[in-house]
């Protein structure tokens, strides 16, 4: 491909494909997906000429153990001196795998392979400092309702197990043992309090260096913060990058979303979290003083174990549906969001009723995938065919039909 927006991924089987920044303003979303599809078609011609596919899902269906070893590491240096240190973090104990759900799921690993099989939607967001510390946290309050509405990874080494399989999977992948406060994969153990650089300190203070590096670069421009920040990878992830003309910004990654179904999901996806992010920084009292954070993070890994079927506590201080939470706080709240940013009622409406539709059939990547393997039973292959089949069509997940 030869091109800067398609860059190599930890397995050969992998890439990463990104989209250049724009204003969160005007038809930003609608620029966003014509950007996207255009990379994408660009890899899926790319692809044919080597006699595959491309696929967007969070875990391959048909991805197997054998798939997920050093043999099929992309060849740099950065991931071969990842695998070695967490492995010496651990003192030569293999990783485990192991995960509840209908088909509980146990395998031992000696290598960070298997993060391979977990591919995400990132959301980057550039805030002022003055706001960040809020917006990290609020982007924590909103991952639970993210996870279950964008659901896309039941299923791994043929076992259906959680509808976000992905985060118990990435988690365990590259975990070193110990103190859980010392995992590199979390959501977290607290709001930030007063300053983002809480959580750069805590990466001090936590976290083993994995990747030591001499840079020669001038202090101002942070490359140890950086390249630190880079081997620990929060749920919600600050990031500090430079503009054009040199100043700093800081960024908030959201990294829950899984990957597809489609374009036109990952978008939506986008929408629904833009817009909440931005009505929940508007609000005059912090949101975080209605939801404690243990509350915040019990919902999260529900959310992932439970899909649209769990119940999370919310701003009013007890349980709630989160389908409900979705249909009548977030939905509301990201149309008014997306109106304060400047984006046009045709372009929120566009984007946010492919939400509102996946709430209102129930109907996620993840339930899809369940849906046809429970008419069509567990063959994986042809599950991935009839998923690749509606993916290309290029219609949301909420219109897919279950027969082939």
């Amino acid at each position: 491909l030869d091109d800067p927006l398609v860059v190599p991924e930890l397995a050969t089987f992998n890439a990463e494909i990104n989209c250049r920044p724009r204003p969160l303003t005007g038809t930003v979303l609608t620029d966003l997906a014509k950007d996207l599809t255009d990379v994408w078609q660009r890899c899926a011609r790319a692809a044919a000429t080597l006699g595959a596919e491309t696929a967007m899902i969070g875990i391959l269906p048909t991805v197997r153990p054998d798939d997920l070893v050093l043999d099929h590491m992309t060849p740099r240096e950065r991931y071969r001196a990842l695998n070695e240190r967490i492995l010496a973090l651990r003192a030569g104990r293999p990783l485990v795998l192991a995960i509840d759900g209908d088909e509980p799921l146990r395998i031992e690993r000696t290598d960070v392979m298997l993060e391979a099989a977990a591919t995400s939607f990132q959301l980057h967001v550039k805030v002022p400092p003055r706001l960040a510390a809020r917006a990290y946290n609020l982007s924590k309050i909103l991952s639970a309702p993210m996870v279950a509405i964008t659901a896309n990874s039941p299923f791994l080494f043929g076992h259906r197990l959680w509808p976000e399989t992905r985060i118990p999977l990435f988690e365990q992948a590259v975990a070193v043992g110990g103190s859980i406060l010392g995992e590199r994969v979390n959501f977290g153990f607290r709001y930030a309090k007063r300053s983002i650089m809480e959580t750069f300190l805590a990466n001090l203070s936590r976290y083993p260096i994995l990747l030591p590096e001499l840079a020669d670069a001038p202090p101002e421009q942070l490359a140890h913060l950086r390249l630190h920040n880079g081997t620990i990878w929060r749920w919600n992830r600050p990031l500090i990058g430079f503009d054009d003309d040199g100043r700093p910004h800081i960024r908030i990654e959201h990294r829950v979303i899984p990957a597809g179904p489609t374009i036109a999901d990952a978008i939506a996806n986008a929408a629904l979290y833009y817009g909440a992010l931005q009505a929940l920084l508007d609000e005059p009292e912090p949101i975080e003083r209605a939801l404690a954070f243990p509350h915040a993070r019990a919902n999260f890994y529900a959310a992932a174990r439970q899909g649209l079927d769990t119940k999370i506590h919310w701003l009013r201080g007890r349980p709630e549906p989160i389908l409900a939470v979705l249909r009548e706080d977030l939905l509301p709240r990201a149309h008014a969001g997306l109106a304060a940013l400047g984006i046009p009622e045709p372009e929120r409406d566009q984007w946010l009723a492919i939400i509102a539709g996946r709430i209102a059939n129930r109907q996620t990547g993840a339930a899809w995938q369940q849906a046809w393997v429970a008419r069509h039973g567990p063959d994986m292959a042809g599950l991935l065919d009839a998923y690749l089949a509606r993916q290309t069509r290029g219609a949301p997940v909420h219109e897919w039909a279950i027969e082939p």
